[in-house]
């Protein structure tokens, strides 16, 4: 008896990490010490010394059920910049920049060359966040995780100075709501969408009029890392009262949590376009409009509140960074106690 007669192959764990080597290599920014293949990742702080106060922080999170449809089209390049993407996003919305990021993939049977595509998109994912992959792990689950399958998640670490840190306190009246566009559904909602829809190959590349691409395409577009558009916002010198990351539970979860007490959110419905994808599951599916905003990004992953007279140079920021922005809603007064009363739609 030995290991691969167990179901674990060594052999095809050094293949994968001799294909992802040039991958994690070309994430590494300069703080990064020691190279690649220790067993655990350095990074220097010398650089945050500058600092009045450095405050870590740092998001965890995974792409969930997307992946079922990333087994089933056999397309495994994109799903890494979502997992990157829902770690680096959180802490963009405390005002963070992402330092470095570490993954981990747990499958059934280690396939070289697939977990090689999966690094890839880890890796492309940080490029876009400006974040280092240090580090990461295979493990081969034999027995336990079907030989095609496996899941993926992630872990990333970022700083900022304290008096930076975006934290929703000063949210007054009258300050206005931006919306970053997203690129479709992103990584939330996927358990209903597997349910709406059948989970086939052919139904998957069946092509729809009204996305201009078929279903697949469509639902395997990734997250938007939107790490860029947001120090472009503080570089401008807009300050981000609050910031609210639409994954999962949607607009009516997520907004109220940038809010403080006493103070409210109304979001106009009809000041942005909804990408088709979202009507298409609604009709499909026979989801209400409240359920839909309650589960989805419904076009919007990500929101910020600024002062009003910082609207238009906050979304010439956002657009300068190749992102588009919306003037979506205003912060208004609000006594409830509960944050579903918090949101006016």
């Amino acid at each position: 008896m030995d290991y691969k007669a167990a179901g674990v192959d060594i052999e095809a764990g050094y293949k994968s990490v001799e294909l992802m080597k040039d991958y994690v290599k070309s994430t590494l920014r300069p703080e990064v010490l020691g190279g690649f293949g220790g067993f655990s990742g350095a990074f220097s702080l010398k650089a945050i010394r500058e600092m009045e106060n450095p405050v870590l922080v740092s998001g965890t999170d995974g792409v969930g059920t997307k992946l079922k449809i990333a087994f089933i089209l056999d397309k495994h390049d994109t799903v890494g910049i979502d997992c990157v993407a829902m770690c680096v996003n959180d802490i963009a919305c405390a005002g963070g920049e992402p330092l470095f990021f570490l993954d981990y993939i747990a499958c059934g049977r280690n396939f070289p060359e697939k977990i090689a595509k999966i690094v890839k998109g880890i890796a492309d994912g940080c490029k876009m966040a400006g974040a280092a992959l240090i580090g990461g792990e295979t493990a081969e689950h034999p027995d336990m995780m079907p030989e095609e399958e496996y899941d993926l998640a992630g872990f990333a670490v970022g700083v900022v100075d304290e008096k930076d840190l975006i934290t929703g306190a000063d949210i007054k009246p009258d300050d206005v709501i931006i919306g970053l566009a997203s690129s479709g559904v992103h990584s939330n909602g996927f358990s209903i969408i597997r349910k709406i829809f059948d989970m086939t190959a052919e139904s998957l590349n069946t092509y729809y009029d009204c996305l201009g691409r078929t279903l697949g395409e469509t639902l395997m577009e990734p997250t938007k890392i939107y790490v860029k558009a947001l120090k472009s916002v503080t570089d401008s010198g807009v300050i981000i009262k609050g910031c609210s990351h639409i994954t999962g539970g949607g607009f009516h979860e997520n907004i109220p949590r940038m809010l403080p007490k006493g103070t409210g959110a109304e979001i106009e419905k009809d000041s942005y376009p909804v990408p088709p994808i979202f009507e298409l599951i609604k009709e499909a599916g026979d989801i209400s409009e409240k359920m839909m905003y309650n589960t989805y990004n419904m076009g919007l992953g990500m929101v910020l509140a600024v002062n009003k007279d910082d609207a238009e140079k906050t979304i010439q920021a956002i657009e300068e960074a190749g992102e588009k922005a919306y003037l979506v809603g205003r912060i208004c007064s609000c006594d409830a106690e509960k944050d579903e009363d918090r949101l006016c739609l």
